[in-house]
This record gives C-alpha cells, structure tokens and sequence, in this order.
C-alpha cells in the first residue's frame, strides 16, 4: 500500500518562496502519477499541479502558472512543489496525492493521499 508524507510547509512571508516535499514509502512513485491539492478554510479542495508518472509532463492550475513548480525524483521517491512569490491566498492545507493514470487535477481521481501540510503566508 502506498503511503504519502509532506513536509517543507511553515509561515512565510508575501513574495516569498516554500518547497513542499512528498515522500512515498509501500511503493515506488515510477507507476504513479502526483497531484497536489489544497484546502483553504472553508473552502472545497482544489488541484494546483499533477505530474505523470516519468516527470515528463505537468499540468498546472491557471493561478498558480509561473509561481509553482511541480517535479518529480523517482530514484529518491518522492515528489515537490516549489512555490514562488506566495500571496496571502495561498494559504491552505496543501495535499500530495497518487493516482495510477494519466495527468488530471481532480481530487476525486486520486487513490492515494497524505496527511497535509500547512502553508502560511502572512506578514
């Protein structure tokens, strides 16, 4: 069974930069393709990146194009999200998640899915 942790999250500041970290253990990430979600408070859950199984295709949410950055090391199994130039509304619980198919940023397509990991972004 395949297993999902992120870390990398914390309080920054606006305009400033994070790297969430996925780490897969039960299996290896070279079979699946990654998505990562967030969930504002009192907001539904929603895709920001996913990236195929090989890291060789990605797809981005349009909010989130030219800040973020999804890859993919399936040597180390394990999956990022490089966020640049955070605003206040990207604070949420962000979520990395497995699913075996092809790219698409919809939860609900998803299989496999980590505890969360906060993202603050305030002065």
């Amino acid at each position: 069974q395949l297993q999902l942790v992120e870390s990398g999250g914390g309080l920054v500041q606006p305009g400033g930069s994070l790297r969430l970290s996925c780490s897969a253990s039960g299996s290896t990430l070279d079979i699946y393709t990654i998505g990562w979600f967030r969930q504002a408070p009192g907001k539904e859950r929603e895709g920001v990146s996913c990236i195929d199984s090989s890291g060789g295709s990605t797809d981005y949410a349009d909010s989130m194009k030219g800040r973020f950055t999804i890859s993919k090391d399936n040597d180390k199994n394990s999956a990022y999200l490089q966020m640049n130039s955070l605003k206040p509304d990207d604070t949420a619980i962000y979520y990395c998640a497995a699913r075996e198919g092809s790219l698409t940023n919809a939860a609900d397509r998803y299989d496999f899915w980590g505890q969360g990991t906060q993202v603050t972004v305030s002065s």
